[in-house]
């Protein structure tokens, strides 16, 4: 059939998409290949390890994978099964968090190409029997124990002639709703395991002109795991004794908090942020403000979150609550919405806010987002985009904490509405294009 055969022209192109998530992870198993798979699917794809599981093999116990992150492979299974919610479910207790299952499935909105050739009477036994859409997709996921990450569309066009079909296969998954036109799907599913131990954890402040609220923020930071938390200051070229301040309460709170403290050769809130993550030694890091308009105390709800195994990356929400007077004006507030609508429809991601500065993950994938960052380019001087994106596209799983945003007790925003604005729009644009058309080969 004409589909069948546009699916196999296209199999670079689902490759190509699979590649791009598990070149950052350490294993790769093709679990059970159907009997028509010939295989080049997975020698296509790029990954550190690969394995094949025959259907009459088991999948080894990845359950001990605290920091590799494996993916199991389902390349058409879907679509050839009657109860899929006991497929997943057989794979489920094998899976650590850090593991996810690919599938790659027919677009269920190409079903009547095949009623029509059953009653044509030229239905293969190759031939797909099962065609799952989203909410169903959805119910089946919860069902079994897993969250839908992300589904990507993949392939339009066979790309036989140069430029026309490579072209249009590289644009229309950048199109709303067209991109589900797709001949097949690349399902990212993640199973759903809370942390059975308390991580250790690492809070990064980065700080400019903020010395009155250094030792607050210490003050204010609650208790988390089961060791003293590490407490790493970032200081960026203030003038107000921001410095002699962090060292200052570094000392005078040593018996409470691992201190570290260093400051910026470079400039801005991004290259401070990631002097902290390298310095950091904890399981997991988040990342404060030092202006405490996301209050410190909130920073369990990231913690727990993580900890249950909502998301493996935790991000900040301060859209929802009312917010104190002054703490962010309308204009700011409008672009901020803008900008989660924006960034989320880029990568199929719902997003209450993809501006809070606060964040939560593990310290083995912001080691895989710097990866990825290495080939995806740099164009993120804030630090936001720098770490949404790459959770995207690792499928980490994001999850929005709500807070109630406050209002600044001291200093000033270092924020200009405008050209800021005007650069996030760029990033924006840029950050659609590179992930849409810009993937390694």
């Amino acid at each position: 059939m004409f589909i069948k055969k546009l699916r196999y022209n296209v199999e670079n192109l689902i490759a190509r998409e699979i590649s791009s998530l598990s070149r950052y992870y350490d294993g790769l198993y093709h679990y059970k290949p159907l009997n028509h798979d010939t295989g080049k699917l997975l020698d296509a794809i790029d990954c550190p390890r690969k394995h094949k599981i025959a259907d009459d093999e088991t999948l080894p116990d990845l359950t001990g994978q605290n920091e590799k992150r494996s993916i199991v492979l389902l390349n058409g299974n879907f679509n050839h099964n009657l109860d899929i919610q006991n497929l997943l479910s057989e794979i489920h207790p094998k899976l650590a968090r850090t593991s996810r299952v690919v599938v790659v499935a027919y677009n269920p909105y190409f079903r009547w190409l095949y009623a029509l050739a059953d009653k044509l009477g030229i239905r293969t036994a190759d031939d797909p029997v099962t065609f799952i859409t989203r909410s169903s997709l959805n119910d089946l996921a919860k069902l079994s124990g897993y969250e839908v990450v992300r589904i990507r569309p993949v392939g339009y066009f066979p790309e036989t002639s140069r430029g026309f079909g490579k072209f249009f296969n590289r644009v229309m998954p950048a199109i709303p709703y067209i991109r589900w036109l797709g001949i097949t799907n690349v399902i990212v599913l993640r199973p759903i395991v809370s942390k059975k131990v308390n991580p250790s954890l690492s809070v990064i402040i980065p700080a400019r002109n903020e010395m009155g609220n250094i030792e607050s923020a210490l003050l204010r930071m609650p208790k988390l795991g089961d060791e003293k938390v590490e407490v790493v200051f970032v200081e960026g070229h203030s003038k107000d004794g921001t410095w002699e301040e962090i060292r200052r309460v570094s000392e005078k709170y040593s018996s409470s908090f691992k201190i570290k403290a260093f400051q910026q050769t470079g400039v801005g809130k991004n290259d401070a942020v990631r002097l902290g993550l390298s310095k950091s030694t904890g399981h997991v890091a988040a990342v404060l403000d030092a202006d405490l308009t996301m209050p410190p105390e909130m920073l369990d709800r990231f913690y727990e979150a993580y900890r249950q195994g909502k998301a493996d990356f935790i991000n900040g929400n301060r859209l929802v609550y009312p917010m104190e007077n002054e703490a962010m004006r309308f204009l700011n507030w409008l672009a901020n919405v803008f900008f989660a609508k924006s960034v989320g429809l880029v990568l199929d991601v719902p997003l209450g806010d993809c501006l809070c500065g606060t964040k939560l993950f593990a310290l083995h994938d912001y080691k895989r987002m710097e990866k990825w960052r290495e080939n995806f380019g740099e164009f993120d001087p804030f630090g936001d985009f720098d770490f949404l994106f790459p959770a995207a596209e690792l499928a980490l799983g994001i999850v929005d904490v709500p807070i109630r945003y406050h209002a600044r007790t001291y200093g000033e925003t270092q924020i200009s509405r405008f050209t800021h604005g005007f650069m996030l729009l760029k990033m924006t644009v840029v950050g659609l294009f590179r992930v849409y058309m810009g993937k390694v080969e």
